[in-house]
């Protein structure tokens, strides 16, 4: 009995201490070209950098559990892109929902928020918003983690069709409402769940944020405006396959095999241009951080300890 009690303490105090060693996640806004942008951010600032760019249909928010697993090494930061999460949404009639907007607006933010060396999570959107921002700036970029964001032709699925063989191709109200379907609750609750195998660890939060998200004014006409736009994209697929070809960042890849928007082979296509790069093949879906946290958060840390750090690029 007295080693029952014991062990119960001992587990008792374990658990405080482990909760009290958590990093806590701050909710922040600043103002960016004169809209609010609203971030997560957690860890300590003299530690490594490291920047989370979300995906479609998301927000920071789809980062909420990884922050503070990466921020007892890291000093983590996840913004909203403007028309996401908690930024602002300004009219679409007046502000271009672009790409090459959203990568202005996050590489000021970083800039502002002192991240001027880091590690960069791309996932889906983050992707062509993180790309751009390297490409222009790629003394930034310390080390890189791609999970489920697409650079190659081969990336595509069927659920692209609708994209590529109409609407980018004549944008009309005929050829946007199949793609409007995408933006509907079951869709959104659909792309978290497709593929996964322990759907029981995705939260239905995350579809019904980002589905009330969508009931606001003009939200459905952002994205459309962004999936339009995504064509732009593909024409600098060449560039960015470049780019890591010349640069060869120290990179790792997470891949969701079944994701609904971008195929295995996507994933397996980086390698063509990163030889060196490390990939993870996961049972997962698009939203491979859901139930997949701990091997990529841990596949992470090791690869920083391994690969990154000390070497002339890891300044901070």
């Amino acid at each position: 009995m007295t080693k029952q009690i014991f062990r119960t303490v001992f587990v008792g105090w374990s658990l405080i201490a482990s909760l009290s060693a958590a990093v806590p996640t701050q909710y922040k806004t600043t103002k960016v070209a004169g809209l609010n942008i609203a971030y997560r951010e957690a860890g300590d600032p003299g530690s490594p950098k490291l920047v989370l760019l979300h995906g479609f249909p998301a927000s920071s928010h789809q980062y909420r559990d990884m922050i503070p697993a990466l921020a007892t090494r890291f000093h983590v930061i996840a913004p909203d892109y403007p028309g996401f999460g908690n930024s602002d949404m300004p009219d679409p009639a007046m502000y271009a929902y672009t790409f090459d907007k959203l990568s202005e607006v996050v590489e000021t933010f970083l800039k502002d928020r002192g991240f001027d060396h880091y590690g960069l999570f791309v996932q889906d959107y983050g992707g062509p918003v993180g790309f751009r921002i390297v490409m222009r700036h790629p003394e930034a970029l310390d080390w890189l983690i791609i999970q489920n964001t697409n650079a190659y032709e081969v990336g595509f699925t069927k659920a692209w069709d609708g994209f590529r063989g109409a609407l980018w191709k004549n944008r009309s109200a005929e050829t946007e409402k199949p793609l409007a379907a995408f933006l509907e609750h079951d869709a959104i609750k659909g792309i978290y769940l497709f593929g996964a195998k322990n759907p029981e660890l995705i939260s239905p939060d995350n579809w019904e944020s980002d589905s009330a998200f969508m009931q606001r004014a003009n939200a459905r006409r952002v994205q459309l405006d962004l999936f339009y736009d995504y064509r732009k994209n593909v024409d600098l697929y060449p560039k960015w396959q470049a780019f890591l070809k010349e640069r060869q960042p120290k990179t790792i890849i997470f891949w969701g095999q079944n994701d609904v928007f971008f195929t295995p082979e996507g994933g397996e296509a980086y390698l063509k241009d990163l030889p060196d790069a490390e990939i993870h093949r996961l049972a997962a879906g698009h939203f491979a951080v859901e139930d997949s946290l701990n091997e990529i958060t841990e596949g992470m840390n090791r690869f920083y300890s391994d690969k990154v750090a000390g070497t002339k690029n890891a300044m901070r």
